[in-house]
């Protein structure tokens, strides 16, 4: 289902515009003394990453199921990559520790799955955020809601319940599944629609909204991707619905964190600037969307982009794409560091 636009003066309001230089009067998002982002669905699961002081990677042995075929009578089983994206976002300001989901992957079991074996507790998230709502990212909804004792809040875009499918070059035509409102209130979520930015958790975390399409190289999807007005189908390049997740984390900067990153991820890491006034960049983590001949054009600007910025950590995962890791990691080899299901990085305030 499309939705309906607002009055002409609500649409005008929410229209992107284009925006340059910083905000004419930033929103005000309150700095928090640490964050942690724990990423329970990417498309890699590798149990033999080693981690550091800042990045903890799980346990060979995180997973134990039962298998009478080995003399222990069970076997390691791991975490489950799918092709989805699913973050967990801890944020501490003042000694109070409140946590976010951003994404819930592709299946209905893997994040639910992931997150048992972690030792993850679903039913005390503060709220559940949708970056867009293509179902790699919506998946995991189901699972979620068999765990939700209360009604749980969820931010999405009103975009996200918007029909999509591809049209390959061919012809062959794949709908997409696409999120039901209605499905999702029965099962216990209190459905939250905005196009603007919302601030949540005590002004700390801030969700944008419809980022402002501001660079000459990030244009968005390839014709084939399509949506329907309830007239036709057309071409759905912008995926209006996108957006982020942005915290300030204090002293250091801002941490952003994109599903797909479909607004370009230096559209959104320049939109989370002009929105909170905050220009130094900490952390990019999710995916970048710089997979196959459509976007890799796109990958060459984007380094040189992020380069100049010189965040202190960037973690692509999902719809990243190889071309554009082995890029970014060359280019940022300080910075780097590779996206795996159950890998935790903590990101620390500077001290007062």
């Amino acid at each position: 289902m499309c939705h309906s636009p607002g009055s002409p003066s609500e649409v005008a309001g929410a229209t992107p515009r284009p925006a340059h230089g910083p905000a004419v009067d930033p929103m005000r998002l309150e700095p928090v003394d640490e964050v942690e982002i724990t990423i329970l669905v990417d498309n890699v699961y590798d149990a033999l990453l080693t981690g550091d002081d800042d990045t903890r990677r799980p346990s060979l042995a995180v997973g134990v199921e039962a298998a009478p075929h080995f003399e222990e009578g069970r076997t390691f089983v791991g975490l489950t990559a799918e092709h989805g994206f699913s973050a967990l976002v801890t944020t501490k300001r003042l000694g109070h520790a409140s946590t976010l989901l951003f994404d819930t992957g592709l299946s209905p079991t893997a994040m639910v799955g992931n997150a048992d074996r972690l030792g993850v507790r679903l039913d005390e998230l503060h709220a559940v955020v949708l970056s867009h709502g293509h179902f790699d990212h919506a998946g995991g909804l189901a699972g979620l809601a068999a765990r939700l004792r209360s009604a749980m809040p969820m931010i999405v875009h009103p975009e996200a319940w918007t029909h999509r499918r591809t049209v390959a070059p061919g012809g062959q035509i794949l709908p997409f599944p696409t999120v039901s409102k209605k499905a999702l209130r029965e099962e216990g979520f209190d459905v939250i629609e905005r196009r603007v930015p919302s601030l949540l958790l005590d002004d700390s975390v801030l969700i944008t909204g419809e980022v402002d399409r501001t660079t000459e190289f990030e244009r968005g999807m390839p014709p084939g991707h399509q949506a329907w007005t309830g007239d036709g189908w057309t071409h759905d390049a912008k995926i209006i619905d996108d957006q982020a997740l942005v915290v300030h984390l204090r002293g250091r900067g801002l941490v952003v964190l994109t599903g797909c990153g479909h607004a370009g991820a230096v559209n959104i890491v320049r939109h989370a600037q002009r929105l909170t006034g905050v220009e130094r960049l900490h952390a990019l983590v999710g995916g970048l969307h710089l997979s196959g001949p459509a976007f890799e054009p796109v990958i060459g600007p984007t380094i040189s982009a992020l380069t100049q910025l010189a965040p202190g950590l960037v973690v692509p995962g999902h719809c990243t794409g190889w071309r554009a890791q082995h890029a970014l990691a060359a280019a940022l080899p300080a910075a780097w560091s590779q996206s795996s299901s159950g890998t935790s990085f903590h990101l620390a305030g500077a001290a007062a």
